[in-house]
């Protein structure tokens, strides 16, 4: 094994009183890609930060990294088996230290470190999306001051490096989500970085595009002799990327060693044995004929985004949405939830006894529908200075006494995978002292406590680990079942939408090719969609 970089030494971390980080002490070696899976709220990601030196300091315990510096020289650093070496930036001696990262006497040499480290967050592309490809990545090299002379050649290898030389020029917005990431690491391996953190780098993406993102990843971190740190719940991450892996359970490492033993301890106790009725649906609640949505791409000239889709929806109907990434989904999503104009066509919906053209604006057309549907968009976003409560309650208006709203938030947070001893206790956090899965589920039960006719999930699973999947599963169904909910479901995860979907659409380059049962239409799927759409992560 090579010479450690990082060593993690007996770190704790509470929160509000409550210990989230127990006693944690696991080392790193040189270019080691570890990855640490565990469910939502297991503090994978409370642990990746304070590794890396962000938020704030742990409670007790070290986290030590082992560098080779340029000093008194200049402030550049590398990995410990540098040491004697020649700093490339001024020609001095390379010699080894040792920097506890979080002791208030390093700040200058933690600043030294963090400039050697990058990461990827889940659920955002943290992109100038106005922009060219190219221009992003100069946009990084810029901000590390990279020779102005030189920027354009690097910038270029940097974005083959990722492989999207044949996207160099286009607009960052008009990227599908895989090739977003992709822009992503392009950008972080701008910096040059001797350890990279992916914090669900591949959450949101379905299971082929996260693979090449994943090959992407392995392969940057062999070329540029690069260590990493991966945090997911989904067994495939840990699986394809790493060499040495950590299971967290409730903040305590509860096994390290090889992925594959690590997966197989993880995946105790994945069980789906619940069974529901089938549903008897009711009357149609949604007509679209002739859909369009036409955009203009100074790239690409007129995109169909939609391109002719027809389709009905019934009352109790899970209906689901499937494509591979650009094929339209979410765009339709959008002209369903009356946020997005179509170019042409008709969509309508029943409210009541009467039928809403969603075409017309004002409130006695689409504004009356909108206040009916409720949309779970794969970029949601909570109040991060409103508690669990506040969010689900006053701030979207819902002004309920105080004792009923608590009940209805319950309620409602039980409906969205939550169990009652866990509602009861994040009624008063803060959205940043949720894990990211939790949040989802919370963004989730805010959708469901407006108690809206139809729902539009859009990749409501993207960050889910698998037991909260079967949850989330769980609270669709009964929602289903207790509420005569309706669900229009847009997602990537196979295994999901065939367990929950009554009928699915399969779409590609914007037309609905074949809408029928689940089964029959995953029946049709091309080889590629195949790859592109599997299974959800196995052990």
């Amino acid at each position: 094994m090579k010479a450690p970089l990082i060593t993690v030494d007996n770190l704790c971390m509470d929160f509000d009183g409550e210990r989230v980080l127990k006693d944690i002490s696991f080392e790193i070696a040189e270019g080691e890609i570890l990855g640490i899976i565990g469910r939502s709220g297991a503090g994978k990601t409370v642990l990746m930060h304070l590794i890396r030196g962000v938020e704030q300091p742990p409670t007790s315990g070290r986290v030590i990294y082992h560098v080779a510096a340029c000093r008194p020289g200049c402030d550049y650093m590398d990995v410990a088996s540098s040491a004697g070496k020649v700093c490339p930036h001024c020609g001095a001696t390379l010699a080894p230290l040792d920097v506890d990262l979080w002791n208030e006497k390093n700040e200058e040499l933690k600043r030294n470190v963090m400039r050697r480290t990058a990461i990827m967050f889940q659920r955002t592309f943290a992109l100038y999306g106005d922009d060219r490809v190219i221009e992003n990545v100069l946009h990084a090299l810029d901000d590390i001051n990279y020779p102005a002379e030189k920027a354009i050649g690097r910038a270029a290898d940097l974005i083959d490096q990722v492989r999207l030389s044949h996207r160099m020029m286009h607009i960052a917005r008009d990227l599908s989500g895989g090739e977003k990431q992709r822009v992503v690491l392009a950008r972080q391996l701008a910096k040059d970085p001797f350890m990279l953190f992916a914090d669900e780098p591949t959450g949101t993406l379905d299971p082929g595009t996260a693979k090449v993102v994943h090959a992407m990843l392995t392969e940057a971190a062999k070329t540029n002799n690069m260590g990493m740190v991966v945090t997911s719940h989904f067994s495939q991450v840990i699986e394809d990327v790493a060499h040495r892996a950590i299971l967290l359970v409730n903040g305590s490492i509860a096994k390290i060693g090889t992925p594959k033993d690590v997966i197989a301890e993880f995946m105790k106790g994945y069980d789906d044995t619940e069974t529901f009725e089938e549903a008897e649906l009711g009357d149609k609640v949604v007509a679209a004929r002739d859909l369009v949505k036409r955009y203009i791409s100074m790239d690409r000239g007129v995109v169909k985004a939609v391109n002719g889709v027809s389709f009905e929806v019934f009352t109790k109907e899970i209906f689901g949405i499937i494509g591979k990434s650009g094929a339209g989904k979410t765009t339709l999503s959008g002209i369903l939830a009356g946020l997005v104009e179509p170019t042409s066509g008709e969509i309508n919906v029943r409210i009541g006894d009467e039928w809403i053209d969603m075409t017309k604006p004002g409130i006695e057309q689409r504004g009356r529908a909108t206040g009916y549907i409720g949309l779970l968009h794969q970029e949601y976003d909570l109040f991060p200075h409103r508690t669990v409560l506040d969010n689900l309650t006053d701030a979207i208006g819902l002004e309920f006494p105080k004792e009923l709203a608590m009940r209805k938030a319950l309620i409602t947070l039980r409906m969205a995978g939550f169990s009652e001893e866990k509602s009861k206790e994040i009624l008063d956090r803060m959205p940043a002292q949720l894990s990211e899965g939790e949040r989802h589920r919370v963004a989730l039960a805010q959708v469901l406590i407006r108690e809206p006719r139809i729902v539009i999930l859009d990749e409501p699973t993207g960050t889910m680990d698998p037991i909260t999947k079967i949850d989330v599963k769980h609270s669709i169904m009964h929602s289903r079942e207790e509420m005569d909910e309706t669900f229009i479901v847009v997602s990537h995860d196979m295994e999901f939408v065939r367990d929950i979907c009554d009928r699915l659409a399969l779409m590609r380059a914007g037309k609905i090719v074949q809408i029928g049962k689940t089964a029959d239409v995953l029946a049709i799927l091309t080889e590629e969609e195949k790859k592109v759409m599997s299974q959800p992560p196995q052990a």
